[in-house]
């Protein structure tokens, strides 16, 4: 009894709620009261503006009781990452290193700062307080994918590529092996600290002004830092799962502050895109079959076919694939604010 629905106004005392459960440096949410109201408004007028292209539009989501109206989860989405400067990464090359006259060839690391990310849509500020949250449970899918068939849905809003840059290795003091390695050097602050100043943010002029612009051979790192290199925080491996099962992939990028891994895909790749399809509400119940009554019931996720009014939750039934038309119970198309002949955009949990 969970549904996924566009953040409101009336949202910002429970997600400075959820922001005070969340972990520090861990999770990308908007924190203070002044930060939460700009991400509140700012997802207000891109769900409102006419897209054509995506631009700095970022879209914030929240996954609601529907027992009680309370607030588990957000998640959000943003059209364009660095929209409005420019998305900084580290890219993990491979270099090669031949010496003919000693007959050695090896292979060495060595990190570059980047920009390639940028424009791409981005996927940040999940995070599910909770039973979804420490169980891996299906609300906490239900709102990662969500804002995958919204993109399904209105894909001018979006770009054909997306990522996702989960939390890299700390320890219980919040403290980074690889920032203290290499951020620290340049910033001369905490890790903490340098992620309070920036808000989360990689696209702020101070990251081109301190980080190292040449490129950093990662042999001469100490192994802590090296060892954290792509590496996901524990509290990272829900939605790392999550990614992955969509048809994500870690690729040669990684975060610039804790080397956590940044999660790739084209839209084509991903389950909310290539494996989705739409069927009409029907108000009458689907006739009997024996052979499909006796297998186990189908997990899908579902999302009213409206971008300008969207809404998501979960449904078990029997398999969809092959049916012309869905019938729902009436407290879910409540739920979903649906009524018979309307569209539903139909994926596999």
């Amino acid at each position: 009894m969970f549904v996924v629905r566009p953040v409101t106004s009336a949202d910002i005392p429970a997600l400075a709620s959820l922001a005070a459960a969340a972990t520090l440096g861990v999770h990308t949410l908007p924190r203070t009261p002044g930060t939460i109201a700009r991400a509140v408004e700012r997802s207000l007028e891109s769900f409102a503006a006419e897209v054509d292209v995506p631009g700095e539009e970022s879209y914030l989501f929240v996954l609601e009781s529907s027992a009680d109206g309370a607030l588990l989860g957000c998640a959000a989405i943003s059209a364009a990452a660095g929209a409005n400067g420019t998305y900084f990464a580290f890219r993990n090359d491979v270099m090669q290193q031949v010496s003919r006259d000693l007959h050695i060839s090896h292979s060495v690391h060595a990190l570059t700062l980047c920009s390639a990310l940028t424009g791409y849509s981005q996927l940040s500020g999940f995070f599910v307080r909770g039973r979804g949250g420490e169980t891996g449970g299906r609300e906490a899918a239900l709102l990662s994918r969500a804002r995958l068939l919204f993109a399904a849905l209105a894909p001018q809003r979006f770009n054909a590529r997306f990522f996702a840059a989960l939390a890299g290795v700390t320890d219980a003091s919040g403290a980074s092996p690889f920032w203290e390695a290499l951020g620290r050097k340049f910033f001369q602050m905490d890790f903490l600290e340098a992620e309070r100043l920036i808000e989360g943010a990689r696209n702020r002029t101070l990251i081109i002004e301190l980080m190292p612009h040449y490129p950093v051979y990662a042999p001469i790192l100490p192994g802590p830092a090296q060892a954290a290199m792509g590496q996901v925080h524990a509290e990272g491996e829900l939605p790392f799962q999550l990614l992955t099962e969509e048809g994500f992939e870690p690729d040669e990028f990684i975060d610039i502050f804790d080397g956590g891994p940044i999660l790739q895909a084209h839209k084509h790749a991903l389950r909310s895109f290539n494996a989705s399809f739409l069927r009409p509400v029907s108000d009458r119940l689907p006739p009997a079959d024996p052979a499909a009554d006796a297998e186990p019931p189908v997990a899908y996720l579902l999302a009213a076919a409206r971008p300008d009014d969207f809404r998501a939750a979960l449904f078990d039934c029997a398999p969809l694939e092959y049916a012309s038309a869905v019938w729902l119970p009436p407290q879910l198309l409540e739920r979903l604010q649906l009524a018979v002949g309307e569209a539903v955009l139909c994926v596999r949990l």
